[in-house]
């Protein structure tokens, strides 16, 4: 279920939007619950989303109905700014998650009549392209504990949670994403941890703290 929260017509947006766009721009925020889909494959490219709170992963179902998960979005992220008209992967949030959403035409328009604006959207896309070379990578070249070793440094990184990490995905979401098996995945997991280089906190297996995370950066290197 969508739910609208807010709606502004002239107020500063923050992080990227505000800087790619400036204060006046139309926005409005929703909040979607757990599962709800934000936007599906192939329809038009409307709206550029950010996020507030939460997560959003964005994904392909493949043609024998495996899903292969392309990225996650985590608060601050941008996405559905996409070069095409219509989107490539459905994006839909992982847990209760609130957006703010602007109209493409209006961001590009912004930008357009700002100094250096068409510059940080192209910026932005060239992001895009670069996490996908480099899961395309992660996919074609690592065994499996390099892989999961890699997420997790992802995570840490991107979730800037110093001491105890808060995964916001499932291990489903995770073994989607890496391309393996859940077993395979769980098995990655408590390996890592036997060998001392994580420890859960809780029974979710969700909250993780890295012990090691030198060790970590070698299965990566």
């Amino acid at each position: 279920m969508l739910l609208r929260t807010n709606t502004s017509s002239s107020r500063p947006v923050d992080g990227h939007l505000a800087a790619l766009a400036g204060e006046n721009v139309f926005c409005s925020e929703f909040r979607y619950r757990r599962g709800t889909e934000v936007f599906g494959e192939g329809e038009e490219t409307e709206y550029v989303y950010q996020i507030i709170s939460g997560a959003v992963r964005t994904y392909k179902l493949l043609s024998d109905g495996r899903r292969q998960i392309n990225s996650f979005h985590l608060p601050g992220d941008m996405f559905g700014l996409e070069n095409g008209v219509t989107h490539r992967f459905t994006a839909e949030a992982i847990v209760e998650t609130r957006v703010r959403i602007t109209r493409r035409r209006s961001l590009l328009d912004a930008t357009r009549d700002r100094e250096g604006g068409v510059a940080k959207v192209i910026g932005l896309v060239t992001q895009s392209l670069q996490h996908a070379e480099n899961h395309m990578l992660l996919l074609g070249r690592k065994t499996a504990l390099e892989r999961v070793a890699a997420f997790l440094l992802e995570m840490d990184e991107r979730l800037s949670q110093p001491y105890v990490m808060i995964l916001p995905m499932s291990r489903r979401d995770i073994a989607d994403y890496l391309g393996l098996t859940l077993e395979t995945v769980s098995r990655a997991f408590s390996s890592l941890r036997d060998e001392k280089m994580l420890q859960f906190d809780g029974p979710t297996q969700r909250r993780i703290a890295l012990t090691d995370r030198g060790r970590l950066g070698d299965l990566n290197a």
